[in-house]
Parts: C-alpha cells; sequence; structure tokens
C-alpha cells in the first residue's frame, strides 16, 4: 500500500488552491472551482486532503462541515466532494490515502456523500452505507401572473452576502434531513451554471426555480419565515404549468406532495449517521 503523504488544503494558500483548482476537471470534466474560489466562497468549513507530484494535485478528498438538520434536529456533520485520482495516477492507493485522512479529520462524527454510479462499491469499503433519496411533486395547475420575481445574480457580492444570511438565520428548507447555512455550496452551483435562477419573492424569501416541460422546479427556499408558497407560483413561471417538483423534503412548504420517484441522479452513502425514517430526499444545492 502507499504510504504518499497528504497535504490539508484550505482556503490560505493560493498556490494550492491554484493546484487544486487544476486538479477538479482533470478527473470531473464538467466541473470547475475557479469562479467560485474568485467569488471568496471557500472559507473555513472547506478542507480538500490531497496527494500532490511536483506540486500538482493527484488525488483528493475535500470535507465540508455542515449544520446537518435530522428530524427537526440540529447535528454537527460533514459531506465529503470532489474525491477522485488523475488518471495518470490510478491503480496507486491513492484514493484510499486520501479518503482515510478525510475521515479521520472527522473523527466520530456523521459525514455523507453523493456518488455516481461508477463507483457504488467504492465508499462501502470506508463504512459507508446507501440510502434511498425520493423525488416529491404535486399536480398543480397555474399560469403566469402578477409581477415576474426578479432574478438575482450570485455573481454580485452582495447577492451572495444576502443568500448567506438567510441560510445561516432562516428556516432551513426541510427538517426532515436537510441542511441549514449551505450557501456557499448553493453559489457553487451558481458559479458553475449547474443552478436554476435565484428569484426574489420578497427581501425575505429567495427562490430556486425554472419551468421545465410544464413542471415548476423549485431546488431551494432560503427564507427567514414560513409562508405559503402556492399564491407565489405565478411569479415564478413564464408559462403555464401543471405539477411542481421540489428538490428536497417540501414537508413545511407542501405537505400534499406525493413521492413521484427515486432520485437517482445521485447515491446518497452516510457513515455514523441514520436519516429519518420514511422518503426523504436531502436539498440538491446541499450536496457537495
Amino acid at each position: 500500500m502507499t504510504t504518499a503523504a497528504v497535504v490539508e488544503i484550505d482556503h490560505r494558500d493560493p498556490a494550492l488552491i491554484a493546484a487544486f483548482c487544476d486538479y477538479v476537471p482533470r478527473v470531473f470534466r464538467t466541473v470547475d472551482f475557479r469562479r467560485w474560489c474568485g467569488w471568496g466562497e471557500w472559507n473555513d468549513d472547506y478542507r480538500a486532503f490531497a496527494v500532490l507530484d511536483e506540486g500538482h494535485v493527484v488525488a483528493n478528498a475535500s470535507v465540508t462541515r455542515m449544520r446537518l438538520r435530522v428530524d427537526g434536529h440540529e447535528v454537527l456533520g460533514y459531506q465529503f466532494g470532489a474525491v477522485g485520482c488523475v488518471p495518470s495516477h490510478r491503480g496507486r492507493g491513492l484514493s484510499r490515502v486520501v479518503m482515510n485522512a478525510a475521515l479521520e479529520s472527522c473523527g466520530e462524527a456523521p459525514v455523507l456523500l453523493f456518488a455516481n454510479k461508477n463507483v457504488l462499491g467504492f465508499y462501502p469499503r470506508f463504512g459507508f452505507t446507501p440510502r434511498e433519496q425520493a423525488l416529491f411533486g404535486a399536480a398543480f395547475q397555474a399560469v403566469p401572473g402578477g409581477e415576474p420575481a426578479p432574478v438575482l445574480e450570485l455573481a454580485e457580492a452582495h447577492v451572495r452576502t444576502g443568500l448567506v444570511s438567510l441560510s445561516e438565520e432562516g428556516l432551513a428548507v426541510t427538517e426532515r434531513f436537510g441542511a441549514r447555512g449551505h450557501a456557499r455550496i448553493a453559489s457553487w452551483y451558481a458559479a458553475n451554471a449547474f443552478s436554476r435562477p435565484l428569484r426574489q419573492l420578497h427581501a425575505e424569501a429567495w427562490v430556486f426555480a425554472g419551468v421545465e416541460n410544464g413542471t415548476l422546479h423549485i431546488d431551494d427556499i432560503f427564507a427567514r419565515e414560513p409562508f405559503d408558497l402556492r399564491p407565489h407560483i405565478p411569479r415564478l413561471i413564464d408559462q403555464p404549468i401543471s405539477s411542481v417538483h421540489f428538490g428536497f423534503t417540501p414537508e413545511r412548504w407542501w405537505p400534499r406532495a406525493e413521492v413521484v420517484g427515486e432520485d437517482s441522479e445521485a447515491y446518497l452513502f452516510v457513515r455514523n449517521l441514520v436519516p429519518p425514517p420514511g422518503p426523504h430526499r436531502f436539498p440538491v444545492l446541499a450536496r457537495t
């Protein structure tokens, strides 16, 4: 087994951050961290455990510290991401080395991660257990109406600051199985053009939402107080819809939503963590 040294990368070292940003697209071809880092979104909650070769990151496992919500309780936990090894260095056990270093940093705290179907056999070796995720939706007829909810651009610093404030101080989008304070994860999706538009319903209620094929997809809600979502739907759409789908468990926002399928876009694995019984969906914009 390899004894390669692991370097911990945080937001204070520009040279190592640059090496990490060079690594990411070599393993995940459509993903980039440069714009997100340029926005100043990498903070103390995000750390990368990497193996370097001549100054280049060749293997990595990143850890995000999270305020998890599990069945109404707040739990300090961690989420893994950007786990991989560049093609030229595979077969040397480097992914195992960085995984073990990252897990050691978490101690006995709960850990979760989302994986693609190509590596489903890898994470159980480290004590992770797969868990199903549901898709939630509801039939709902609506047409555009009222003043359209304005789009907020996360490229603007004051918008990112506002999202952080709502995320830290406001409601968790779900109490079943979710997170608080994940604005900087959501902004990563925006930085990579992976998120639907961020729309402002009012000063203290922002929603990531968009319409596809007659369905309004609401991926996340950042708000200080609960409110009735239904009257605002016409302001979020630019064409008639017949259904609403949610990127989270919508028990607070749409109690009569039903399970409409299984979330198979990313596979959830947990360690030292037991999600609540029954169907649930960890918020898509809180996944690293």
